[in-house]
């Protein structure tokens, strides 16, 4: 199976979803929390070493170069992996983190390879389980002492695909993406810059010892998804880590740990199985774009981009980031600061130096309440080069309007005005039914160029997502910091959002929905921090919250 069949197979449609179990079956709903039994648990430091550092930071590089060590690489995977908070209804209790996930379900799992170590990030714990260490005479990751440090993702499908069957694999792939931003804007914070590295998946595997089957007996495997280094903003040219040293140096190393099973049973959903093996990078060789230029100085702001006044503070907004469940459906959100936001999402800073492709997904918008724009439709272009393109696959009767950053500016910023009129029903509608798309200020649709991007590398087709991802993690942080609330959705109709923005074939197609309001407080739900120290050091004792990560 190919991923254009898979991903014509997985579609939603008004007379049938993409095929699941139909229910939820709790007595197998599998462990959020992956561990190496047997490997040694290596506690990280529990300092908060970011907490003055401003919001505009994640974006302008402005934030100060912290030296890495034990005490900043546990700030970085605390402030990007860990748990944020921890959610009770009566007897139910359960975690949230700072990556999203849908369902909550946290298929991603993290992994270090620093200092001749490879370590598995246990969030619950706040900790690293060591997988092995390499040989004496293994070589250095960096070579020439140059610090830096490698982290990689993978995905643990069952997670997703125990709710929500074939689809889980889209899901998967969405919450990378997500985790992907969130390390980037924890290392923005300590001075630090993230890159995505062109290995194969297999050097990946064998790095984190995934392709170790005596490890994994009885347990649910896990996907290698990408590797990247991570060094100081500072540094005069980027690392390239010698791939095939370091797979040398894991395979020639002492492995401890087994992988604990998630769920006493499961179901296998074949379709997964053949679209990751039809999406693994094999070579290397085969670069996702022209390398990036080295960024000698933080770069600027985007254009158009308006903070509000005192915003909190980055690591508290990134710590406080939920997805709501519901909205008001009457509060509305500023021009300026609906336009600042949609600069965020131009590739022109953090969180977007960490991949190496160009925009490849647009924004079609459904804008409800937002004061000073008409409510409609619109689109928003990452890449001015696509504007013909789109005019010409839409609908013949979309206006094109360009809407400008003031009125005294007439500087085109990608966002055209396609459609004026009340388009609650059509978002709520495509968006499979779901109010939370049409009671907010906006909702949008993800539209990535799909078949020929992903015609000669199949392997491109969930770097698609990612980028999905990437987008709605910075938008999760921007409602945070205008003081809204934001969340993804997964689920909606694939081909009547094509249909109702003109387009056919599968060139275009929507990957990934999100909507943006004022939440509605759930006062049943109690919040606590994320870990027991931190509620010592804050004296909560537990808080009114919001239902978490739900399936949208």
């Amino acid at each position: 199976m190919t991923a254009l069949e898979y991903h014509e197979a997985t579609k939603h449609h008004f007379h049938r979803f993409a095929r699941s179990a139909g229910h939820l079956d709790w007595a197998t709903q599998p462990d959020p929390f992956r561990r190496y039994g047997g490997a040694p648990l290596i506690a990280l430091p529990r300092d908060a070493l970011t907490v003055d550092v401003p919001y505009r930071a994640l974006y302008d590089g402005s934030a100060p170069v912290r030296t890495i060590t034990d005490a900043t690489v546990a700030e970085f995977l605390r402030c990007s992996l860990g748990l944020s908070a921890w959610k009770q209804h009566r007897t139910s209790r359960w975690a949230l983190r700072v990556n999203p996930s849908s369902g909550n379900l946290h298929p991603t799992e993290a992994y270090l390879i620093r200092n001749g170590r490879v370590s598995h990030y246990a969030p619950r714990e706040h900790a690293l389980e060591e997988r092995c260490v390499f040989a004496d005479e293994a070589p250095a990751a960096f070579g020439d002492g140059q610090p830096g440090f490698l982290v990689a993702l993978t995905s643990i499908h069952w997670r997703e695909a125990w709710k929500y069957g074939e689809r889980a694999f889209r899901y998967c792939q969405h919450d990378a993406g997500h985790a992907i931003a969130a390390l980037r804007f924890s290392a923005a914070m300590l001075g630090w810059r993230v890159s995505l590295l062109p290995w194969s998946d297999a050097e990946i595997a064998a790095a984190l010892g995934l392709d170790r089957d005596e490890d994994f007996a009885g347990a649910e495997r896990e996907e290698p998804e990408c590797i990247a280094v991570v060094t100081p903003r500072a540094l005069e040219s980027r690392i390239e880590p010698d791939a095939a040293a370091i797979v040398s140096a894991a395979r020639a190393a002492r492995w401890s740990g087994h992988a604990n099973k998630l769920s006493p049973s499961r179901v296998e959903w074949p379709i997964i199985d053949d679209v990751a093996q039809a999406t693994r990078r094999v070579d290397r060789r085969q670069v996702d774009a022209a390398p990036r230029s080295v960024r000698l100085q933080p770069d600027p702001p985007p254009r158009g981009v308006r903070l509000q006044p005192d915003p909190p503070g980055a690591r508290q907004i990134i710590l406080q980031r939920r997805s709501a469940v519901a909205f008001d459906a009457r509060s509305t959100l500023p021009r300026d600061t609906f336009l600042s936001m949609l600069a965020r999402t131009q590739p022109a800073a953090p969180p977007w130096d960490a991949i190496d492709w160009p925009p490849h997904v647009h924004l079609l918008l459904f804008v409800h309440r937002v004061e000073g724009l008409t409510p409609g439709v619109y689109a928003c272009l990452r890449d001015p080069a696509v504007l013909n393109e789109w005019r010409d696959a839409m609908r013949a009767e979309f206006l094109w309007e360009p809407v400008n950053d003031s009125n005294e500016s007439n500087d085109p910023n990608g966002l055209y005005l396609l459609l004026p009129f009340d388009v609650t029903w059509v978002a709520n509608r495509v968006s499979c039914d779901q109010d939370i798309a049409a009671d907010g200020f906006f909702s949008l649709g993800m539209i990535a160029r799909l078949e020929s991007s992903i015609r000669d590398r199949e392997w491109f087709y969930r770097r698609l997502f990612w980028e999905s991802g990437i987008i709605g993690q910075t938008l999760y942080l921007e409602a945070e910091a205008a003081g809204a609330r934001s969340t993804g959705i997964g689920c909606f109709y694939d081909d009547p959002v094509h249909e109702a923005a003109g387009l056919s074939g599968m060139e275009w197609q929507s990957l990934y929905h999100f909507s943006m309001g004022v939440p509605i407080e759930d006062d049943r739900l109690t919040t606590e921090p994320g870990y027991e120290w931190e509620r010592e050091e804050s004296g909560t004792s537990g808080t009114s919250g919001k239902v978490e990560e739900v399936e949208k």
